[in-house]
């Protein structure tokens, strides 16, 4: 779902209390350092780690110099880990600039921000996981898949003359696409549409984007193809969808909050 229902910010702090949260919070370490106690472990951190908690697990925060940081909660990303985890951000900072400008939407106008806000979180969730889980990509599957993410929304894209104007056979790109990420450059842009629709469906009462319009801004031309296909993925059709993930939403919102551990 990646959707984002708190960020906030820690000014120089030293320590916070053991809690837990009914959704993911992620935790970017922009000064200082110290450590995340959990139940099965510690971990040390510094200004550039990320720390990923999943949903419910009780933890707590410790500085003998203090640190400050970029906090934020998640609903239901794809990620699988079960115990907290720590990631290094790399000399380019890529992961800050995606923390940073999600915590700048989210405290933008309510409303205002709604899409480019969900926007820097797929790509926040999309360099977790490449950190996390992918192999070495090699350089022009790379290219491809990042023109894809770059051009999705283009009903006109024709992806078959972008990959013949590529210095290489158009077999083998395809197979070496296939073979690197799993899957063809061409499901890979349907896949990437499809997302995007997904996460707009359950935000579409925030931008006011009605179903047909959500078809259109992912890239796809006919909503009959549009529904057929977004069916086949998610198993339900897109108005259902929309249906669930709003009702899913509210109910988070109604009852997710900080869980405080009783003998903390």
């Amino acid at each position: 779902m990646n959707e984002i229902i708190y960020v906030g910010k820690h000014l120089i702090t030293f320590s916070v209390s053991t809690h837990a949260h009914t959704s993911w919070e992620f935790i970017y370490c922009t000064s200082g350092g110290g450590q995340l106690t959990y139940q099965d472990g510690c971990i040390p951190y510094k200004a550039g780690d990320l720390l990923l908690i999943p949903p419910m697990v009780y933890h707590r925060n410790e500085s003998d110099t203090g640190f400050t940081n970029i906090h934020f909660n998640m609903v239901k990303p794809a990620l699988s880990l079960s115990e907290p985890a720590v990631l290094h951000d790399d000399g380019n900072h890529f992961i800050l600039d995606a923390v940073t400008a999600i915590f700048y939407h989210f405290s933008s106008e309510p409303g205002k921000q709604s899409v480019l806000l969900s926007a820097y979180a797929n790509l926040f969730l999309a360099l977790v996981n490449n950190y996390l889980y992918a192999p070495v990509q090699n350089p022009i599957v790379e290219e491809i898949a990042s023109y894809i993410i770059r051009n999705y929304p283009d009903e006109n894209l024709e992806l078959d003359q972008y990959l013949r104007s590529l210095p290489f056979n158009y077999d083998y790109l395809r197979k070496l696409f296939k073979k690197a990420a799993g899957t063809t450059p061409h499901q890979f842009l349907s896949d990437t549409r499809l997302q995007a629709a997904a996460e707009r469906l359950g935000r579409s009462d925030k931008d006011g984007a009605n179903i047909s319009e959500i078809c259109h801004l992912c890239g796809f031309r006919e909503p009959l193809y549009f529904s057929k296909i977004f069916r086949k993925k998610y198993g339900v059709s897109p108005s259902r969808y929309q249906e669930e993930r709003q009702a899913e939403r509210q109910a988070i919102k109604d009852g997710d909050s900080i869980k405080i551990r009783p003998d903390a």
